[in-house]
């Protein structure tokens, strides 16, 4: 089983209510994507900040979970950071794509870029992750 099919087998609820697809996955980058919808957004049909650090855990932590170490139970976010850039009208792509700072035996670190599909930074997010 590939990287990507192992992201996609998994059941993650929370992802999967915002929309996000896995489209890319190996132990050193994992790419996902999401569509701005109506109710992701803000009064000014604007991507909600809260839906961009939705975003940016579910795929740090999907990439942890490509690197947990031998006997690992799983994964939770210790901790996060979000710097906003940009917004993402409604109805446009939001890509993201987490790559690793730290991955040790107790704690992984995770940068994550979020931009449109036409290159725009909306933001970047660096979060901790517990290995369990």
């Amino acid at each position: 089983m590939t990287a990507l099919e192992k992201l996609k087998a998994m059941k993650m609820p929370f992802a999967e209510l915002k929309g996000v697809e896995f489209v890319a996955a190996e132990q050193d980058r994992v790419v996902a994507r999401m569509t701005v919808r109506p109710e992701l957004c803000t009064l000014h049909h604007t991507i909600h900040g809260g839906a961009v650090m939705a975003l940016a855990d579910s795929v740090g932590a999907a990439a942890t979970v490509l690197n947990l170490p031998e006997g690992a139970k799983g994964t939770t976010t210790l901790e996060s950071k979000t710097n906003f850039i940009g917004g993402a009208k409604e109805g446009a792509t939001v890509i993201a794509t987490a790559t690793p700072v730290h991955r040790g035996r107790r704690t992984q670190v995770w940068t994550t870029r979020l931009e449109t599909e036409d290159g725009k930074l909306v933001a970047v997010v660096t979060q901790t992750q517990l290995v369990l």
